[in-house]
């Protein structure tokens, strides 16, 4: 095994819907990684307390059920926490998360303590602009929230805008969360930015959520509108996690608009590409 596999336990479980659930572990002493960052979790199967035999799938299909499986997560606490946060989705007979569901307090999980993206907010060059647009879908949701709960986001924008999509109201999950941000960490820091929740719900219809998909409801203004801020090539940092079919669209949108890839620490548009 690898110096840099360690086991962790499972410390909680919070069940959003059935095809949504987010964990937390410990946290080995020596792991650090910068918000937005995520890395790879393993699962043994036969470990689990409770486990079952997958069918073949694009998931499972490099694996059997004695075999270590890892995959790519990105990080949901603060990189000051003392517990490590998760959030998943269940795909079905996949050889990792149809086990990890099953989750119970006290498993243990494997744990690559090197972190892995550049979906940070230091590969932007300063001077920083004044806005920062946090697009995300589904689990990508994830990374935004550890950035959120780094003081230095607040210190270093004036607005911060989060736009989460999912297809039901059921499966936005960490509402609560998302608005008690402002109290929990942006009074913790002199004129700290204004955080606009901009929640979207595209199966169903809810009082207060939009309904489009991003792309749509950034060429229309309607997102635009709903901030009540531009998006401007000079004032604006945009950041996507989520579904790929959504970040490649909503990059291209972007684009459309007059932003541009991020590259060498310039430019407007920030991806994370780990699918």
């Amino acid at each position: 095994m690898s110096d840099n596999i360690q086991t962790v336990t499972v410390l909680s479980k919070t069940t959003w819907t059935p095809n949504l659930f987010s964990f937390t572990v410990s946290r080995p002493d020596s792991f650090k990684f910068t918000a937005g960052q995520f890395v790879r979790l393993g699962v043994n199967p036969s470990q689990l307390k409770y486990y079952q035999q997958t069918e073949a799938s694009d998931e499972s299909s490099d694996t059997a059920l004695n075999e270590d499986v890892f995959r790519a997560y990105s990080i949901v606490s603060s990189p000051f926490d003392e517990v490590i946060e998760f959030f998943s989705i269940v795909i079905p007979d996949g050889a990792f998360t149809s086990q990890l569901q099953h989750l119970q307090v006290g498993d243990e999980l494997l744990l690559n303590t090197m972190p892995f993206g550049f979906l940070t907010l230091a590969r932007y060059q300063k001077p920083l602009p004044k806005d920062l647009w946090l697009l995300a879908t589904g689990t990508g949701l994830a990374p935004f929230l550890s950035m959120l709960q780094d003081l230095k986001t607040w210190e270093d924008y004036e607005h911060i805008v989060l736009a989460y999509s999912a297809r039901t109201l059921d499966e936005l999950a960490y509402v609560e969360k998302i608005e008690s941000l402002q109290e929990d960490f942006g009074t913790l820091v002199d004129n700290p930015a204004k955080l606009i929740f901009i929640p979207i719900v595209t199966r169903e219809p809810v009082d207060g959520a939009l309904s489009e998909r991003l792309p749509k409801l950034l060429l229309e203004g309607t997102l635009q509108a709903r901030a009540g801020i531009a998006l401007d090539i000079d004032t604006t940092h945009v950041m996507l996690c989520g579904n790929p079919d959504m970040v490649e669209d909503t990059k291209e949108a972007l684009k459309t608009l007059g932003l541009v890839m991020n590259r060498r620490g310039e430019g407007n548009i920030a991806v994370e590409n780990y699918w």
